[in-house]
């Protein structure tokens, strides 16, 4: 028996749904008056769903379909009851952060689908050894899961300050950043590459530097969090490693990049035009991401990025956006795990305009702010632009869930 991956996959897009509606929500209250709902739990119930709900869901149920592909005696029910708890929990997060914050039961939640990450850390990591290790992917695989682990220490560090109540700053912004840093430079990350590796079905014997790159991001991982703490006065030698890991995985992401486009460019030919268009704009988001953090170490470009909201907002939309949830919907209609139809290309067209367009706004709305430069209507603007997002996801979900008689591959 197999895993049902079409039914737990449109439970990923109807949660995609719900972080767009929540944006839409949030954008509103910036732009116009609603009094209802405290803003500041709607974005903590946004982040956790879209991280949970959304990211972590999504990467469990297509981590699995490569998992039942590559074994003979698959056991599914183990991987359906983690897959059902990670969502209990994450429509408990949703639910109620947006109702107390974080208060008891929210937290319980998100305590919870940390200890189910770990259930499925330790099964998955398990079967992994039942494959033939020249998979290329595997690696991968294992280092997403040990990366998700150990995000989760940046969380209950926090938990420790707050029950303690001896809250410092410094350490408060540098826990958040920790647990962000290895959720989507790590878990994130290292998972959307291993089903990349996996789709392409890569194989280590095939070229040194599919092994080699992730060696150089797994070993540039930890050092790269201090990109995400230049604001502290951090000791010379450590700054220099922190530059040297950006300076690794910029090296490692373009030559492997290269690679891939002269030993598998004809492969992906065999996909749909718009697919390989969005193959081709997450990439390109990537490459951006990877370029900016090399950026960052230059003290100046550091106190400026991490000075002014909009930027940090426009760099993590463009992982969590344009780089991870673009590729995952590229993976789920590659794959044919859900038919792709005309009516969810127009989804798929709207969504990633809709994306273009937040990290074009939200990127003049940065730039404005180095010198305090109002940009007229950027609220609206970005209301608009949640509005697309919503339209294009809606879009999506509604014609993938929706029954039809005959649905072929376009």
């Amino acid at each position: 028996m197999k895993l049902n991956i079409q039914f737990w996959l449109k439970f990923s897009l109807l949660n995609l749904c719900i972080v767009a509606a929540l944006g839409v929500l949030m954008r509103y209250k910036i732009g116009f008056e609603f009094p209802y709902f405290n803003q500041k739990n709607i974005l903590h119930s946004h982040s956790h769903f879209a991280f949970s709900g959304w990211i972590s869901h999504t990467l469990m149920t297509l981590m699995v379909y490569y998992l039942q592909n590559k074994t003979t005696d698959f056991q599914v029910h183990k991987y359906q009851k983690i897959i059902i708890a990670n969502l209990i929990c994450s429509y408990g997060m949703l639910i109620f952060f947006i109702i107390q914050g974080y208060g008891m039961i929210s937290i319980f939640f998100s305590t919870v689908s940390i200890l189910v990450s770990y259930v499925f850390g330790y099964y998955y990591i398990k079967d992994l050894r039942k494959l033939d290790a020249d998979f290329a992917a595997i690696n991968w695989f294992k280092a997403a899961l040990f990366f998700n682990i150990i995000s989760s220490f940046g969380t209950f560090y926090l938990a420790y300050m707050m029950a303690s109540k001896n809250v410092i700053q410094d350490l408060y912004l540098a826990s958040i950043y920790y647990f962000l840093h290895f959720q989507y430079n790590g878990w994130f990350f290292f998972g959307c590459i291993g089903l990349f590796f996996g789709f392409l079905n890569l194989k280590k014997s095939e070229h040194s530097f599919y092994d080699n790159s992730f060696k150089l991001f797994a070993i540039s991982c930890i050092p790269a969090y201090f990109l995400s703490t230049l604001w502290l006065d951090l000791p010379i030698w450590l700054y220099a490693i922190t530059v040297f890991a950006a300076i690794i995985q910029v090296f490692a992401w373009f030559k492997l990049l290269v690679i891939l486009v002269q030993t598998k460019k004809e492969y992906l030919k065999n996909f749909a035009l718009l697919l390989r268009y969005i193959l081709l704009f997450s990439c390109l988001a990537l490459s951006i991401k990877f370029i900016l953090q090399l950026g960052s170490t230059i003290p100046s470009l550091s106190q400026l990025a991490f000075g002014f909201r909009p930027i940090v907002i426009a760099y993590l939309h463009l992982v969590l956006l344009a780089v991870i949830s673009l590729f995952l919907l590229f993976y789920i209609y590659a794959n044919h795990l859900i038919f792709i139809t005309k009516k969810i290309k127009i989804g798929l067209v709207l969504f990633s305009i809709g994306v273009l367009l937040n990290e074009l706004v939200l990127a003049i709305q940065g730039v404005a702010s180095f010198t305090y430069t109002i940009i007229p209507y950027v609220n609206e603007l970005l209301f608009a632009v949640a509005i697309i997002l919503l339209l294009g996801i809606g879009f999506i979900t509604y014609f993938s869930i929706k029954k039809v008689k005959n649905n072929p591959p376009l």
